[in-house]
């Protein structure tokens, strides 16, 4: 006998995905997916025709509510501001390759920077169109908008989306073999070896909220980013380890001293050359790859 809490257990990894990609924080994410679990088991079963509809209609309005908290509360982020990583296995749960491509795209870093500066509700038509795919008409009535008007707020985000991101190759052969080499050529302190790697306008992102120590602004340049990461190896941090994971829909590297995770590096890739390097570090957004 299927249980309401198999439903909702069947449902779950959608509505992490959605909550997530309007929220980029894992935590705020599944305190949106345990909110719409208990509107689910207190809802009366005669109203809901279809439960996934239902569950992500419901997902999507907290998530919605929870961003326009966040904005009026206009939090002042020390140094750049990178979303939180987020444990993906497109790879071995998605078997189409063009699902997985658009699936890994619309989690990707660079996507959920650029989504930070659409309205809540932008952000809400642009996941559940591009991302999952719903109907124009599915999404108005999720978000009790008129159809017109949706169609509207989803070109408007399209737009600024596509005016914004950057281009990058989503291969994650290409990206683990780049990362490898990167890793390696930093490590040795190989500043020629490392800005070979590097496009001439490669950029550096490293989020640490002012609590550990990463750049607070952004480096670009290969010189800069090549010079900058060969001067982290010699300094050295002694006691850590690296493994890959994927994160964010593509190829990473989880930096942990023992159980406690220090940074997670990942890269942009294009033509054959890293476009962006990410670094993480702030603790806060590290604590869910404690168990991974």
């Amino acid at each position: 006998m299927t249980t309401d809490t198999d439903v909702f257990e069947e449902h779950r990894p959608v509505l992490l995905g959605v909550a997530y990609r309007m929220l980029g924080r894992v935590a705020d994410a599944e305190d949106v997916v345990q909110e719409a679990w208990l509107r689910w088991s207190g809802a009366d079963r005669t109203e809901v025709r279809e439960p996934r509809g239902y569950l992500v209609r419901v997902t999507t309005r907290l998530a919605i509510d929870r961003l326009r908290q966040v904005k009026a509360r206009g939090e002042a982020y020390v140094g750049p501001w990178l979303p939180e990583p987020y444990v993906t296995d497109f790879a071995d749960t998605v078997p189409d390759t063009a699902e997985r491509a658009v699936l890994a795209d619309s989690v990707s870093l660079a996507v959920l920077v650029v989504l930070e500066s659409l309205s809540p509700l932008e952000r809400a038509v642009f996941v559940l169109r591009e991302a999952f795919g719903y109907p124009y008409a599915e999404i108005a009535a999720m978000l009790e908008r008129g159809e017109p008007a949706v169609r509207q707020l989803a070109g408007r985000a399209r737009k600024h989306v596509e005016e914004r991101r950057p281009r990058y190759e989503v291969d994650p052969v290409q990206r683990r073999d780049l990362t490898e080499r990167f890793l390696v050529a930093a490590a040795e302190g190989d500043i020629e070896g490392l800005i070979a790697l590097l496009a001439p306008d490669v950029r550096l992102v490293g989020d640490s909220g002012g609590k550990t120590k990463a750049p607070l602004r952004v480096l670009d340049t290969a010189d800069k980013v090549g010079r900058f990461m060969a001067g982290v190896a010699r300094k050295g941090v002694p006691g850590l380890s690296f493994r890959f994971l994927e994160l964010n829909g593509g190829p990473a590297v989880l930096a942990s001293r023992g159980d406690s995770p220090d940074s997670v590096f990942q890269l942009d890739v294009l033509d054959g050359r890293i476009q962006c390097v990410y670094i993480i570090r702030n603790p806060d957004k590290l604590r869910s790859l404690a168990v991974v």
